[in-house]
């Protein structure tokens, strides 16, 4: 235990040397021990009480809950995507090739960080995408890439804040804040309703949007690397392999959800061209031996007792319900049993 104590008052000592003096005495700045214990009991708290604790409850619907979140969440994100940019990256000031930490107490410096500050609190307020999933029992959304991206995402940011609020690093701050703010919309006209699904075609490209995002940091990261700036080196291998673990996580997430799809609608498309196949040469041939009875014959041309082999002279609807749907499986596939039992009687 003593060893323990030991190590915190070294690295309290390290935080009050090298962290910026400007933010040592912010709210959580002082040591990164209380991000921590949030991003850890965040992890606990969605994947083990929270899903525990609804397991015998009934989803809540959370509608207008999830209007009015996603709706503050749209406008905090374009906040803190305009004051990043007013501070630096939109005004001309800053350089997207090598942008140093300015550590005066000039206004626009300390504009951008208190915009530092704020992004990283928002990374708080992101947990509840979290919570509310738990809530609407939506447990296939709380997957091992959602948790990671929000629970490590604090803890990221507060080193930056700690040590280097402003320069080079803050264009990752604005590159994400206005994803987020596409991101939220996303999610605002979702929960507005169903009316609004015809609008949401391009899901797809938000996951893809998000990939880019982390392209771009990686090299606008990893380029200092190979020029000569006053920037801490740490924190360029800091953010840019941040990117890359999420780039990679990111696209599994992207290959396996809608490649996945696509490889299940060729697939769907393929059997129902061969069902429509059989159904254009296999039914409804007439027996061989001139019968007009309107009986139908099986594939090899025998007719069983005058009667139809398919109940009712329905001979081509199974096939009609897997080329059209018009029937759920379940059905369908009571029918074909039905049928079946005609058959042999």
């Amino acid at each position: 235990m003593a060893l323990i104590m030991k190590y915190i008052d070294s690295m309290h000592h390290y935080m009050d040397k090298f962290g910026d003096s400007r933010t040592k005495d912010w709210p959580l700045m002082s040591s990164p021990l209380p991000t921590l214990a949030l991003c850890l009991g965040y992890v606990y708290l969605v994947k083990v009480l929270g899903p525990r604790l609804m397991e015998n409850r009934k989803p809540f619907q959370l509608k207008n809950t999830l209007i009015v979140y996603n709706f503050v969440q749209v406008v905090f994100s374009a906040w803190l995507f305009y004051e990043i940019g007013v501070s630096g990256w939109l005004t001309g000031h800053y350089n997207f090739r090598c942008q140093p930490v300015d550590y005066s107490n000039h206004p626009k410096t300390l504009r951008m960080v208190h915009a530092c500050w704020w992004y990283y609190f928002s990374k708080f307020t992101e947990f509840f995408d979290t919570f509310f999933f738990v809530l609407r029992k939506k447990s296939s959304q709380v997957s091992t890439l959602h948790v990671i991206h929000h629970g490590c995402m604090p803890m990221s940011v507060w080193f930056g804040v700690k040590f280097t609020p402003g320069g080079h690093s803050t264009f990752f701050g604005l590159l994400n804040t206005f994803v987020h703010i596409v991101m939220y919309t996303y999610y605002l006209f979702t929960a507005l309703g169903p009316q609004f699904q015809k609008y949401l075609w391009w899901k797809k490209y938000l996951t893809a949007l998000q990939m880019v995002q982390f392209v771009l940091i990686m090299v606008h990261a990893f380029q200092l690397l190979f020029i000569d700036c006053n920037y801490p080196k740490a924190f360029v291998w800091w953010i840019g392999m941040h990117a890359v673990m999420f780039f990679f996580l990111f696209n599994e997430f992207y290959q396996s959800t809608y490649k996945a799809q696509k490889l299940k609608r060729d697939a769907a498309r393929k059997r129902e061209a061969e069902l429509l196949l059989q159904k254009q040469n296999g039914g409804g041939h007439l027996a061989a031996n001139g019968t007009t009875n309107g009986s139908i014959t099986s594939g090899n041309g025998t007719v069983s007792n005058g009667t139809t082999l398919v109940g009712n002279g329905t001979g081509n609807k199974a096939a009609d319900y897997y080329v059209r749907g018009d029937v759920p499986a379940e059905i369908e596939l009571t029918q074909r049993s039905t049928t079946t039992t005609r058959a042999v009687q």
